[in-house]
């Protein structure tokens, strides 16, 4: 027996990008309009994930996530320290060659 997967396989959607205005409107669907999320998400055709981790972000932003959970601004602020970090190391270990190059030379 054929598996039909493999015979039609489903064309993979591009990823597609959306506005903060849009990602609160989604949100304000599911907190204030008290749509459900599975609603909202085959009405505008996302996947119920996504609208699942927006609106758990927006909770989270709002102080109303569960404890522990970053919000947007900590999220961002994680990010930029770990490339700053990543950087830092980079140089670090620059220096340490550079330092051993000259130790060599003047030795």
């Amino acid at each position: 027996m054929e598996n039909r997967s493999q015979k039609n396989p489903k064309p993979k959607r591009a990823r597609r990008r959306f506005t903060p205005e849009y990602k609160a409107g989604v949100v304000r669907l599911v907190l204030n309009e008290h749509k459900t999320k599975a609603e909202v998400a085959r009405d505008l055709d996302l996947t119920p994930s996504c609208v699942e981790r927006w609106v758990s972000q927006a909770r989270a932003d709002a102080g109303l996530g569960p404890p522990g959970a970053l919000t947007t601004a900590e999220k961002e602020e994680l990010a930029q320290l770990r490339r700053e970090v990543r950087q830092l190391r980079m140089e670090r270990e620059i220096l340490k060659k550079a330092a051993a190059f000259f130790a060599k030379e003047n030795a």
